[in-house]
């Protein structure tokens, strides 16, 4: 199964995609997709939902993963994530994918053992996971790590009668 793992962001939007074969993952792919700051917002996710488009006819994910919202401290920076949220929910739907949905606390406990692992951490566990890997940054280490959340959650939904 390949799985596409996003870390939302109207700025940079994460992305990852692993393989999982039972409780074996691979890496097949990560990056970043760009917006310009300077553009109008509704120019920035329309432009974030082409390039999710093209990710999705490239690969070919069977499934998806997001992060959910965290809530900070300045109100217009949650809102612009929801917005980009928003978009990234809408193409995998109409792309047809299903999605799973996972708080940042879960994500961190899942793949470094603790919900409030620093980024560095969830960054230095998706190379153990996924050894050879180069990742493009943090927001694509992050999307990894959404991913590999979502396989095993998959994967433990199978064992559970």
């Amino acid at each position: 199964m390949v799985i596409l793992g996003l870390d939302p962001g109207l700025g940079t939007t994460g992305w990852g995609l692993i393989r999982a074969d039972g409780n074996r993952l691979s890496h097949l792919a990560n990056g970043q997709l760009k917006t310009s700051p300077s553009a109008p917002q509704p120019e920035r996710l329309a432009k974030l939902a082409d390039q999710l488009e093209a990710i999705i006819a490239e690969h070919r994910p069977d499934s998806a993963a997001v992060e959910e919202v965290f809530v900070n401290k300045n109100p217009q920076s949650t809102l612009k994530l929801s917005h980009a949220r928003g978009v990234i929910l809408m193409i995998a739907a109409r792309s047809g994918i299903a999605v799973g949905e996972y708080s940042p606390s879960l994500v961190k406990k899942a793949v470094v053992g603790t919900g409030g692992a620093e980024k560095s951490q969830v960054h230095a566990m998706v190379s153990r996971l996924l050894p050879g890997a180069t990742i493009a940054g943090a927001d694509a280490a992050d999307a990894l790590a959404v991913a590999i959340t979502h396989a095993h959650h998959l994967a433990s939904a199978r064992r559970t009668p």
